[in-house]
Formats: C-alpha cells, sequence, structure tokens
C-alpha cells in the first residue's frame, strides 16, 4: 500500500491487486514498533552458539519444523553463514542504511491520510533478564551505536519506574529514544486504502498468477482467469511473492518465518510503550485493541496449520511478565517473509526492468514500507533512488 501511494505521489497510475481486505494480512498482527532501531537482524553469531537450547528448550522464542528444514536445507545453510560476525556486521549496515530514512519514507504518507492519531510518540524498551543474554548482546548492541541509534542504557530500578507492571527479573534494559509506535496497523492501513481510491487508484480483488514481461509492458494474468496490462508490474506481496510465476522470485530462496500473538483486551493500561523481552523474544506493546503479546520465529510451510504450543508459549510467558491475565481475547498467526541474509530485496528483476521486486522486510516491514514504496517508486519512473540499493538487488543470490 505505501508504494502505491508513494506511486501516486509521484504522478502515475496505480492498480493494486489484493484478494484480501487492506491491512488484514501479516500487517494486522505486528508489535507495532516504527523500530528504526532495528539494525541487528536475526542472524547473529549466538544462534550458532545458542542453537542446542534455542532448538530444545520449551522456553525457546524459536521452534524448528525439522522436516521443513531438510526440505529446505539450502536456506538453513546459508542462513546459518550469515550468523558469521563479519556477514552480521555487513548485514547491520544495510538495514541501518534504510532505517535510518525510514521516517523520510512514512512521514509525508501519515500526513496525507491524517493518521497522526494511530501514532504514539514514546521510547521502546528493550529487556533482558539475565547477565548472560545482555553480555550474549553485547555484539548487536554495539553495531546499533555504530549505526547512530538513540538510545540509553538503563538499571532495573529505572525500568520498573518507567513501567512498574513488569514482574519478570530484569538485568538490564536499553530505552529507544525518539521512537514511536502504532495503535491499530490495520486501520493505519485501511486510512491509506481510501486515500489511495480518493487519489484515483483502483483495487482488484483477486491474486496475481502469473506476470509475462514485453517491450512495451507486463500482462498480468489474475486467479479469476481475467488479465490486464501495466508499463511496470511490482511484487510486494510479503511471504506470498513466490506464487507469482513469471517475476523472477521463483529462484530466490524466499522463506517464511512464522509470527504469533495474543491479545488481551483488558489489560492495555500495563504499559505506556512497547516493552521488548529479549530472552522470550517478543514484544508487549499497549494497542488500541488491548495488550498485545507478540513476536517469536516458527520456522514452518509458509501452510501449515497454526502450532497452539507457540499461542501456549507466548501465554505462559506473559503470565511471567505481568501476572494474571484474562483473556486472551485473540489469537494470531502471520507470515514474516524473510530471506537467508535478513535483508529485504528491492530492485528490478533479472527477467525484466519491468517487474520490481519489493519483499523479504521480515520482521520490519511496517517500519520500511514508506522509504521502500518511495525508492519503487523512483525506479519505476526511471529515477535513481536517493539510497543506493543495488546490493540489495535480488541478483545477490543469483552470483552467489
Amino acid at each position: 500500500m505505501s508504494t502505491a501511494l508513494w506511486a501516486q505521489r509521484r504522478g502515475l497510475r496505480v492498480v493494486i491487486c489484493d484478494p484480501n481486505p487492506a491491512g488484514s494480512g501479516t500487517t494486522f498482527g505486528p508489535a507495532c514498533t516504527i523500530a528504526t532501531y532495528a539494525c541487528v537482524p536475526i542472524n547473529s553469531p549466538s544462534v550458532i552458539t545458542s542453537l542446542p537450547s534455542l532448538l530444545f528448550s520449551k522456553d525457546s522464542p524459536l521452534i524448528l519444523n525439522y522436516w521443513h528444514a531438510i526440505k529446505n536445507s539450502r536456506w538453513m545453510l546459508s542462513f546459518l553463514a550469515n550468523c558469521r560476525s563479519s556477514r552480521v556486521d555487513a548485514i547491520g549496515s544495510g538495514l541501518g542504511a534504510l532505517l535510518g530514512h525510514a521516517n523520510a519514507g512514512l512521514d509525508p504518507l501519515i500526513a496525507d491520510i491524517e493518521a497522526e492519531d494511530l501514532m504514539v510518540n514514546e521510547d521502546c524498551l528493550y529487556v533482558w533478564s539475565t547477565q548472560k543474554g545482555f553480555e550474549g548482546a553485547a555484539q548487536g548492541n554495539d553495531l546499533r551505536r555504530r549505526q547512530g541509534v538513540a538510545m540509553q542504557e538503563v538499571g532495573p530500578a529505572e525500568v520498573r519506574a518507567l513501567e512498574p507492571a513488569l514482574q519478570m527479573p530484569i538485568y538490564r534494559g536499553l530505552r529507544f529514544q525518539g521512537t514511536r509506535f502504532v495503535l491499530h496497523p490495520q486501520k493505519l492501513v485501511e486510512r491509506m486504502q481510501r486515500q489511495f481510491v480518493k487519489n484515483g487508484g483502483a483495487t482488484i480483488t483477486a491474486a496475481v498468477q502469473s506476470v509475462d514481461p514485453g517491450s512495451t509492458g507486463v500482462t498480468v494474468k489474475l486467479g479469476d482467469g481475467s488479465t490486464l496490462t501495466a508499463g511496470h508490474f511490482v511484487v510486494a506481496a510479503g511471504a506470498h511473492s513466490k506464487s507469482i510465476k513469471g517475476a523472477g522470485v521463483e529462484v530466490l530462496p524466499l522463506g517464511v518465518e512464522r509470527g504469533y500473538n495474543v491479545t488481551y483486551a483488558n489489560h492495555r493500561a500495563k504499559l505506556t510503550r512497547p516493552v521488548g523481552w529479549a530472552e522470550a523474544g517478543f514484544y508487549a506493546t499497549p494497542m488500541e485493541l488491548g495488550l498485545r503479546i507478540a513476536g517469536t520465529v516458527e520456522l514452518d510451510n509458509l501452510n501449515a496449520p497454526p502450532n497452539p504450543d507457540r499461542l501456549a508459549y507466548l501465554r505462559r510467558r506473559a503470565t511471567q511478565m505481568f501476572g494474571y491475565l484474562d483473556g486472551p481475547s485473540d489469537e494470531w498467526l502471520g507470515y514474516r517473509p524473510t530471506m537467508p541474509d535478513a535483508l529485504p530485496v528491492i530492485g528490478p528483476s533479472h527477467v525484466s526492468g519491468r517487474i520490481i521486486h519489493a519483499f523479504g522486510h521480515q520482521h520490519i516491514g511496517l517500519t520500511l514500507g514508506g522509504i521502500t514504496g518511495q525508492i519503487v517508486s523512483d525506479m519505476v519512473r526511471g529515477q535513481q533512488p536517493q539510497l543506493d540499493v543495488s546490493a540489495l538487488s535480488g541478483s545477490r543470490f543469483r552470483s552467489a
């Protein structure tokens, strides 16, 4: 949706093809943070050293379907190869460059749709319960400092003064300064959709089945059997991007991290800001719908059924974090599109320059949607984007 609005801002005519209501997909269920500090990739050297406990502990924020891992061994091995310190620094620099422009890509859209009431300007907290956990994150936190992230280390007393409802052990915390969060991400996207229509945009409620680029345009075949022709086609279907045949995504190692949330309608007042619990692998966020507990990583097939153990894990950990909570009122599963190097794919397809890729933003799609849309719109117009994103092209995997 951000790409569509930026394209309209650039004077382009736009059609969105989406079988689902605006904001009802993965955008519905995140932790709602505008995470401009999130330059530390999920890949890290600590993943390798702590792999046994991550895979076998009942309190692990990571769970792996072993059959899925065997079938996707190339993705798994590439992911682990990107956990080397040198690669983590390079990936963090790439993410940091994008994140440094995230607000510039998002703020004009928020102003256009008059959604300031959905944004809360409040520093985010990230908390460690153990000395071992905090010291294990030293490399990542140093990476944040080198990327210019504004943050302040805080002790247990300061954390509890900021958020008295927290009941889990607290060893240390980081306060990410100048951050904000969204009260209701689906409402944000719905307002974008209304603005898109107001600007003259058209929406077709059908999935894209395949694309066929030519010298003058791209023929798009929809799931209902109809076709349309456009000058350019942007693949921005998240974890489902690979299902679009002919777009060049089939040859790319697009994976999926399945994430869950539970939302307690009666407990929004527990917090004043998002609080991430490092060892538990989730955020607690006070949003319009209630207190949302969102996160963890499940590596499994995109179409696998929801895992009740993941929801039970979040409920159990939420009780450790806050004590007794009634509910939950809602449970949810979503799909984060993730490349094995944790960087998005942004740029022309190897199939045709008329097809532009814009997917793979893993945990930070809400944060990077605006700047990605701005970059992609510049590419469609044949203009040089304000950021050099050549390193984010899908060709990085074809040449590997």
